[in-house]
């Protein structure tokens, strides 16, 4: 369920009066040829029973994943979608060609230094996956191929390397695979001098390896196969058994995440234990990899914390009297609370969301108005200055930054008309150098889009930022396409950045627009308190609210307003559509999260638990009672919906398969319009779709051509 697809869309006046595609016809244009009828699927009812009411529920059959009849009803919406969307096969084609064509397909990432090697990936031309290397002692040395994902991935449907990691010697590499798309990770070993593979392969791990000091003892986390949650820390001895693995630490409650790294000193391992509203921090001495953990402080309700150490002192970004995080320190000899002192006190005005250690340094990521800013503080005075840029609507991170005595940081720069660009800032003269942007092939020029930053009114008088880039000539009288794209869970935020696939719709007439609904953290803590649990109303209700100043503002119109979300933001657009189906005229919900009640009542289902301060507990009647009133399956009824494309993957590990293929059945059987259904599973992939750079812009050409089809648009 918890995910952020991060989806794209947007702008160009189209002058020409769209009509609606033959294919929505009910009767076939040429006498004696039926239209394909969409599958029907069986109706088998299950009670299920609740101690707060019993639901009947028709396609519950639909989750049995081994059933063959659950493939074959797959299979059929799959061979009915590519029968509906037969006329724009060709504009499905051409715009991935279009967005194949932006892409630089020979590509280097900005190399960064770690422990006296310069590490990178690169594409090479054609390729579909990453070449993972290094260079010893400057930039420009011989090459070393750590990985190449291509070789590793070849005649595989699906293919991902998780986390990597180097040992302090520099002689081996601790990698980890997926080959399923569950995020169930296998972690191998090898050896940098000889080339070859380690012979142990432990299964099924959360797949970020951590080294100890000693070269020879790695900590990684072990997921449950069922329900996928991390939830042992093991460590394993480099060349032995992985059945004699050492279990460090097991988490017995089942609402936390466990995950394990280590200090930006290289100093400590970190177990981070982690809920949606608290957090408790383990550690240990890389230099003492057998010894016992030690708590830095208990997990506490309503604290989330975090840690790193400079020199004698922990520093803790905490939200612990500080709904908006501040950041304190205290002596790693007592890190009790008694002993904390503030280093930036809380403001509520700005939300400290990260920060990041240097000998001469303090950095932050702080949010204010919405938007990411960097500030970089000086130790030995307390000075502090922004990093200054000129767009409306930016984002602007802390990037990769492994080296601690160093006056230089690396962030990352994009905006909604600017590409992904990485910088080195030198935190001293304060001088910043671009070291790469995005290349964007095809004749692209940034002056020729335009950007705006507005907040919309909600209806109880919030304010919601919102985002729009369209190409220059659009004009607002209300009679072009626009895209609409939120989240609004989980505290993530949803930041204005750059989407070369994008540009296929911004140059086809479309208005791309970001709306920082309830839900994520974008104006800081309260903004996602008033988004989730007995809030949850506000989210869907903030969408709305945009959708409707989108049109009173003749940004377009309800014959031409399109939304997409997806996996929580699918839930959004499951909310929307039974709530006001008619303000849009399609939308596009990529493996929503619809059937809350269901999920949430079953332990069993990977995540559920973990997701209690997100949604509820349906053992609560409150809870119950308030998930089941927006619930998208249950709250289906007979009445118009937009035309609809709803996207899934048969092994999600986040939002299982069957939510949206139920939904789509229920829709089926009660829906009173004649628009378009469409269904399509991706039978090889998970919750982010299909791996490999190319073979994901076909997932979103299939969207954009879904839409402008639906506008008459075939070419």
């Amino acid at each position: 369920m918890n995910s952020s697809l991060f989806c794209a869309a947007a702008l160009l006046l189209v002058s020409t009066s769209f009509a609606p595609p033959a294919a929505f016809a009910q009767t076939s244009s040429k006498p004696g040829i039926p239209m394909p009828k969409p599958p029907i699927a069986p109706i088998k009812p299950k009670q299920l029973v609740s101690p707060h009411g019993t639901r009947t529920d028709n396609y519950y059959w639909l989750n049995e994943r081994e059933n063959p009849e659950v493939i074959k009803y797959l299979n059929e919406e799959n061979s009915y979608f590519e029968q509906q969307t037969s006329s724009v096969k060709g504009l499905e084609e051409k715009l991935f060609q279009e967005m194949k064509g932006r892409i630089k397909e020979q590509d280097e990432s900005v190399p960064y230094r770690d422990n006296g090697y310069y590490y990178h990936s690169r594409f090479e031309a054609g390729a579909e996956y990453p070449v993972y290397g290094r260079r010893k002692g400057n930039e420009k040395a011989p090459e070393e191929v750590l990985l190449d994902a291509n070789q590793m991935g070849k005649g595989r449907a699906y293919f991902a390397v998780g986390g990597m990691s180097v040992s302090d010697n520099n002689e081996v590499l601790a990698f980890s695979t997926d080959t399923v798309s569950r995020r169930l990770y296998t972690l191998r070993f090898k050896n940098l001098k000889t080339g070859k593979l380690y012979p142990e392969k432990i299964a099924n791990t959360e797949g970020s390896p951590v080294w100890a000091a000693d070269n020879k003892t790695v900590f990684y986390a072990k997921k449950d196969p069922a329900t996928l949650l991390p939830f042992q820390l093991m460590r394993h001895t480099l060349g032995t058994d992985p059945k004699q693995d050492v279990l460090v630490y097991e988490e017995k409650d089942n609402t936390f995440y466990l995950g394990v790294s280590h200090s930006k000193s290289r100093r400590f391992v970190l177990l981070t234990l982690g809920s949606s509203l608290s957090s408790e921090v383990r550690y240990l001495d890389r230099a003492r990899p057998t010894e016992a953990l030690k708590t830095f402080l208990p997990r506490e309700a309503d604290h989330l914390y975090e840690v790193e150490d400079f020199g004698d002192k922990f520093y803790v970004r905490t939200n612990w009297q500080a709904p908006n995080f501040r950041v304190m320190s205290t002596p790693i000899a007592s890190p009790a609370k008694a002993s904390w002192k503030d280093v930036i006190a809380h403001r509520p005005d700005v939300f400290v969301e990260g920060m990041e250690l240097f000998k001469d340094f303090l950095v932050l990521n702080e949010r204010k108005e919405g938007l990411l800013q960097l500030r970089v503080i000086t130790w030995k005075d307390q000075k502090d200055h922004y990093l200054k840029f000129d767009e409306l609507a930016f984002t602007s991170s802390i990037g990769f930054n492994r080296e601690f005595d160093t006056p230089v940081l690396r962030y990352n720069y994009t905006s909604l008309s600017t590409p992904s660009s990485v910088y080195d800032y030198d935190m001293n003269t304060r001088k910043s150098t671009l070291r790469k942007e995005q290349a964007v092939l095809g004749g692209f020029n940034r002056a020729d889009y335009v950007t705006e930053r507005v907040f919309v009114k909600a209806r109880d008088g919030k304010m919601i930022p919102t985002s729009i880039v369209y190409k220059k000539g659009f004009n607002k009288d209300g009679n072009a396409p626009l895209l609409q794209y939120a989240y609004g869970s989980y505290g993530a935020n949803m930041d204005p950045g750059f989407s070369a696939a994008r540009l296929s719709l911004l140059n086809r007439g479309f208005a791309y627009v970001l709306c920082n609904i309830r839900g994520g953290q974008e104006l800081g803590r309260q903004w996602f308190e008033d988004g989730r649990m007995g809030k949850k109303i506000n989210s869907f209700n903030d969408f709305i609210d945009c959708s409707e100043f989108l049109i009173k503002q003749k940004y377009t119109s309800p014959q031409k307003l399109f939304a997409m979300g997806g996996s929580a933001g699918g839930l959004l657009m499951g909310a929307v559509v039974n709530m006001r189906p008619d303000l849009y005229k399609g939308v596009v919900a990529a493996v929503p999260f619809v059937d809350v009640v269901t999920t949430m009542s079953d332990a069993s289902i990977p995540l559920t638990t973990g997701e209690y301060d997100q949604w509820g507990n349906p053992a609560d009647k409150a809870s119950y009672d308030y998930m089941l009133s927006y619930s998208p399956y249950d709250q289906v009824k007979a009445q118009a919906y937009p035309n609809m494309l709803v996207t899934t993957g048969l092994h999600d590990s986040q939002v299982q398969y069957f939510e949206p293929a139920k939904w789509v059945a229920k829709l089926r059987a009660t829906k009173t319009d004649n628009n378009l259904l469409l269904m399509h599973t991706d039978m090889s992939a998970g919750h982010g779709g299909a791996s490999g750079r190319f073979k994901s812009l076909h997932d979103t050409a299939r969207n954009f051509a879904f839409m402008l089809m639906l506008l008459g648009q075939k070419a």
